[in-house]
Parts: C-alpha cells; sequence; structure tokens
C-alpha cells in the first residue's frame, strides 16, 4: 500500500509539472511555429516564408525598440551585477546586525509591486530636483529604476553561493601572499562566479521584459532621440492599443525567446562543467 501510494504520489507530481511547462511553454511555441508564415492571424496557415523576419529587421521603428532595449538592458544588468555582487560580498563580511539589516532591505524590492517602486522613483525625482538643479527624465532615471528593480535579485542570486564558500578561504589566500584584491579576484570570485552569472541573466531577463519602471522613468534619449525611450514593452503597448499586434511581432518574440534560451543553455552547461572540475578536483586531494 505504502508503495502504491509513493507510485502516485510521484505520477501526480510529473503530471503537475508537465501541465505547467505545457502551459507556460505552449503559447510560445505556437508564436514560434506562425511567425513562419504571413497570416496576420493565428490558426490561419499560408504556408512557410520568412517574410516576417524581413519585415521585422526593415522596420525603423522596432529596430529602435528593440536597440532601446538591448542597451538598457545590458548597461543596467552590468551595474547590477556589479553592484550586487560586491554588496553580497560586503554584507557577507558584515556584522550580524549590519547583514539583518542590509538583508531585509534588499528584500523589499523583490516583494514589492512594480507600481510601488514606480511611483517612489517619481516621487524621489521630484524631491531632490531642486536641489540638482532639476532632474528631468531621461534615460539616466530610467537606468536608476533598472538597478532598482534588478540589484536585490542579483544580490539574492550571489548570496547563496557565498554561503557554500568557504569562510577560510580568503583568508588563506592573504596568508600565501595574496593582497585582498588579488584574494578577492583568484580567491572569492571563482567561487560565487556560477551565482554572478545567474544574477546577470535575472537582470537581463527583468529589465528586458519590465514595462511599468519604464513607462513611469522614461524620458528622451538613446536611439529616440528627442522622443521618450521606446522600448520593446512600451512599443508593443503602444500598437495593441490602437491595432492588433502586428504579424512581425510573433518573428520578434521567437528571436528573444532563442537569444534568451541560448545564454540559459550556455550559462547551465558552465556551471555543470565547473561543478565536474571541482569534483574532480576534490577527489584528488582525497
Amino acid at each position: 500500500m505504502v508503495k502504491k501510494a509513493s507510485l502516485w504520489k510521484r505520477i501526480f507530481a510529473q503530471c503537475y509539472i508537465w501541465i505547467l511547462l505545457i502551459l507556460m511553454y505552449l503559447p510560445i511555441v505556437v508564436l514560434m511555429i506562425y511567425s513562419f508564415t504571413t497570416s496576420t492571424s493565428l490558426g490561419t496557415w499560408n504556408g512557410f516564408s520568412f517574410d516576417l523576419y524581413v519585415q521585422l529587421f526593415n522596420d525603423h521603428s522596432v529596430q529602435v525598440a528593440v536597440g532601446n532595449t538591448v542597451i538598457i538592458a545590458v548597461v543596467a544588468a552590468t551595474l547590477a551585477t556589479l553592484i550586487g555582487t560586491f554588496g553580497a560580498i560586503g554584507v557577507y563580511e558584515s556584522r550580524p546586525s549590519t547583514k539583518k539589516a542590509m538583508e531585509f532591505v534588499t528584500q523589499i524590492p523583490v516583494v514589492n509591486p512594480e507600481i510601488v517602486i514606480a511611483l517612489s522613483l517619481i516621487v524621489m525625482f521630484v524631491a531632490i530636483g531642486p536641489f540638482l538643479g532639476g532632474i528631468k527624465l531621461s534615460f539616466w532615471t530610467l537606468l536608476a529604476g533598472h538597478l532598482v528593480l534588478t540589484v536585490p535579485f542579483v544580490y539574492l542570486s550571489v548570496k547563496p553561493k557565498l554561503i557554500q564558500m568557504d569562510p577560510a578561504l580568503y583568508e588563506a589566500a592573504l596568508d600565501l601572499g595574496c593582497t585582498p584584491r588579488q584574494a578577492l579576484r583568484k580567491a572569492v570570485f571563482p567561487e560565487i562566479l556560477p551565482g554572478v552569472m545567474g544574477g546577470f541573466l535575472i537582470a537581463i531577463t527583468l529589465s528586458l521584459d519590465d514595462f511599468i519602471v519604464t513607462a513611469f522613468t522614461r524620458g528622451p534619449g538613446l536611439l529616440s532621440g528627442s522622443s521618450d525611450i521606446q522600448t520593446i514593452s512600451t512599443y508593443v503597448e503602444g500598437i495593441i492599443k490602437k491595432h492588433p499586434m502586428p504579424a512581425e511581432l510573433r518573428a520578434l518574440v521567437t528571436c528573444i525567446f532563442l537569444l534568451v534560451l541560448f545564454f540559459v543553455i550556455m550559462a547551465t552547461v558552465y556551471s555543470n562543467v565547473k561543478a565536474k572540475k571541482t569534483k574532480k578536483r576534490k577527489g584528488r586531494q582525497y
């Protein structure tokens, strides 16, 4: 009876996981399939074609939105990774009382709704504006909003790797003649690199996907020139408010999904290879 109950639990768990995966990825698969036909509506197949991809790469407004999105995502994710990583190291080496306070503060943006973050940023820009000669919404305010959104996730990604690391590793590197900077670079950083890479991927995904913070904090700049910065999310929202979703956006969704999938696979392969090397090295030591 116990074995049968355990078997039914495993079957239920497997079915539950597969149902969730199908619900999550089936719409994406459908969009990807219909990105290779010129039909304006899903469910109608007009023959295999790359015309939507040709239209996508010839559409100037889409190019501007994609360019702005990539620039913001790369810059915000890079800065967030640096701030979050060094912040996690600093908090890890802090006193217990300081550590608890900082961990509590960094978790607030994670659980806060994005609308609260966006409105808080606008209020802050208005409040400190007179002391800085006036603050106008621009790329810099948008970047600040994305940093507030992404830094806590990088911190939460790096923190477990610091906990798993041997606490004597840094001191051993110092005893062997490394300077503090060299010990950090040669001893600590390789151990937490999977968490850093994971935090970077999370940050770049959040930045690419964000709409609310972007809509509230954006201003003129980047490839949009004197107009408000258009990202993929704001561009799509502006289009579907007035018209049905353009067919070429199916090609855009496919390109974004495949690009993200590629980076996730590369990060996973790197982490697995590193874990195997670490396991082999520890096995030789024993």
